[in-house]
């Protein structure tokens, strides 16, 4: 099995080598995107290429993008010139040597600062004083609100102050019609942490990953007890698409689900903040894309000056990527007037609203976030017990780092002669 498995790494490193190449005449431009927002990215790029430049981009949307990333630096062949990579996982690339400083990106087109951007995306790709990423968007935690259940309930006045609060949507427990809910499930992880940092929780401590702590708990057992109360979509029923049927009053999924619900016929709906303990203090989880340049020997200075007139490009013309449902991170755009068009223009709408945009950077977040989701519905839903389904997160994040499983070192190639070997096996 094993032999099986490293031999599918070097078919794969083969495979993007061929297809990703070293072409001094393109920018070979690896992203995650494998939703519609890949189909946007690539009209920037063609719109970008229409520039004439000098190198043009060729933009590859790759699935398992990470694991592809660590075969192909772990084999030194088909390495890409540009990458988007995630807010969280920039922390662990650094540490272990996978990505280049923007430094001379920076200093080819000077108007790729901090400045022009938004805090929380720039700074995300900072670490140790070094700026490893320039930002594409944050994309994160938002709550929809269906504008006709909250007028059936009389509960308009809810949103005067843009967050709704726990105790307000208990006050709707036994006053529902059969088929009516106060809020979905939709990814109910994120909530979590949201209401962590509400709580004035962390993730760590002295650099090690910790669930189990008093914030933790306070808030699982907060929106269990919104479940409890029998105003939660019932487990295992498709939330999201409840709060598209026009049952559910609240719907707590993506910036981006803008563009999905607005397909929906007479679904009349708004936005706002993830749901608080109070009003004054709210938070929404949120991600980064953030353009990155993993480690090559091989990249030319010309290519690397024509990265840096292709990020520039980005940050003067990514409305189109709000098109996508993102919180783009150019200041130039969010600025714009057209920008206001877009649902996602109100976590941009004033500086608490910004600040409300937790960006979890944390070395080991990935491996958090894992355990949360694996264990958060069962918990949530009463399926299984609070001490039982916490002592299982602690340890599946401790097995995790034990593991090293984002640790490139552990991604083994066949040599030629163990390669010749498997191949006769076959």
């Amino acid at each position: 099995m094993r032999k099986r498995l490293m031999f599918m790494l070097v078919l794969l490193t083969v495979l993007l080598a061929a297809c990703s190449g070293d072409d001094e005449n393109k920018i070979q431009f690896w992203t995650p995107l494998t939703g519609d927002d890949g189909a946007y990215m690539d009209k920037l790029v063609e719109e970008y290429n229409a520039t004439e430049p000098e190198i043009e981009v060729n933009h590859v949307i790759t699935s398992d993008m990470y694991t592809k990333m660590y075969t192909v630096l772990n084999s030194g062949n088909g390495i890409p010139d540009l990458s988007i990579i995630h807010a969280d996982r920039i922390a662990s690339f650094v540490e272990q040597g996978l990505l280049e400083p923007m430094t001379d990106i920076m200093e080819a087109q000077p108007n790729l600062n901090a400045d022009n951007y938004i805090p929380q995306a720039w700074t995300a790709g900072e670490v140790d004083g070094t700026q490893y990423t320039i930002p594409l968007d944050i994309h994160g935690s938002a709550m929809y609100y269906n504008e006709d259940l909250m007028k059936k309930y009389g509960v308009e006045h809810w949103l005067d102050d843009d967050v709704v609060t726990f105790d307000e949507m208990l006050s709707l427990q036994g006053q529902l019609e059969e088929g009516d809910y106060v809020l979905n499930d939709a990814l109910i992880g994120w909530v979590v942490l949201a209401q962590l940092q509400n709580l004035g929780g962390d993730i760590q401590e002295d650099g090690k990953p910790v669930i189990d702590t008093p914030e933790m708990r306070e808030a699982f057992q907060a929106i269990k007890d919104l479940s409890d109360a029998g105003i939660m979509t019932p487990y295992g029923e498709d939330g999201y698409l409840m709060f598209q049927s026009g049952n559910v009053m609240f719907s707590t999924d993506g910036t981006w689900s803008s563009t999905g619900h607005a397909q929906v016929e007479d679904l009349n709906f708004g936005v706002t903040n993830i749901y608080s303990f109070e009003p004054s203090i709210f938070h929404n989880r949120s991600s980064a894309h953030l353009f990155a340049m993993l480690t090559k020997e091989e990249r030319t200075d010309e290519k690397e000056a024509g990265i840096a007139d292709f990020l520039e490009f980005i940050r003067e013309n990514s409305i189109e990527w709000a098109e996508a449902g993102q919180i783009v991170a150019s200041v130039d755009v969010i600025e714009s007037p057209e920008y206001e068009n877009y649902m996602q223009s109100f976590f941009t709408s004033n500086q608490a609203e910004e600040e409300s945009l937790y960006i979890y950077t944390y070395e080991h977040y990935p491996y958090v976030a894992e355990a949360i989701d694996t264990y958060v519905g069962d918990l949530i839903h009463g399926e299984i017990d609070m001490d039982e389904g916490f002592a299982d997160m602690q340890r599946f994040v401790e097995d995790k780092v034990d593991e090293g499983a984002l640790d490139m070192e552990n991604t083994e190639l066949l040599d030629e002669d163990e390669l010749e070997e498997e191949l006769s096996d076959e």
